[in-house]
């Protein structure tokens, strides 16, 4: 059987974290399986590492702010991430922008609260709940250098409807929580 390991970096709470851990970590997909084989954090006080806990899971944590530039972080991370045998390293609530150091040496994914190419960076859900637009939505791409600007492998919208701030953000969250996980599949099933 074909095994694919996964890297997971986070900063937070880890629900996105917990989606995979729940729907993909150690299953079997069309002849593959799909392991996370680490979790990285920049945060330690981050209460997704207590997550990975119930899992059996240990996190890395790697401080960002043990380290004097964002490239210095960033050769750390790929440090890491090179010691294991990973074929796709998945940004699930990692919030640190990404340098070349780390773009080019790291085939990864990231999970994006908008409709890219909208509402790029961090404050993106409060960005398109405040818009004109009629819908709202999630995107996963890939990491490139520049931010939020890879190429789209998945988008799902929602109607804006007469939906609250926190009503909003928690569609978000609903459809974050089913399409990383099923976009991890169809990268790692189909071998690209």
């Amino acid at each position: 059987m074909v095994v694919k390991n996964i890297a997971i970096l986070f900063s937070g709470s880890g629900s996105n974290l917990q989606a995979i851990l729940e729907q993909v970590h150690g299953k079997v997909f069309k002849g593959v399986r799909i392991n996370v084989a680490l979790l990285i954090c920049n945060n330690p006080d981050a209460k997704g590492i207590k997550r990975a806990k119930k899992f059996g899971l240990d996190t890395v944590v790697i401080d960002h702010r043990d380290y004097p530039t964002r490239e210095k972080f960033d050769q750390a991370l790929v440090y890491e991430i090179k010691k294991h045998d990973i074929d796709l390293s998945v940004l699930a609530g990692f919030m640190r922008i990404l340098t070349p150091v780390f773009t080019d040496n790291i085939k990864a994914i990231n999970l994006h609260p908008s409709l890219l190419p909208l509402f790029k960076g961090a404050n993106a859900i409060d960005e398109s709940y405040n818009s004109d637009m009629k819908v709202g939505g999630v995107s996963i791409h890939w990491v490139s250098s520049e931010l939020d600007a890879g190429e789209i492998i998945a988008q799902k919208s929602f109607p804006r409807k007469n939906r609250s701030k926190e009503q909003w953000e928690r569609k978000i969250h609903k459809i974050e929580h089913k399409l990383l996980p099923k976009t991890i599949i169809k990268l790692l099933a189909k071998g690209k």
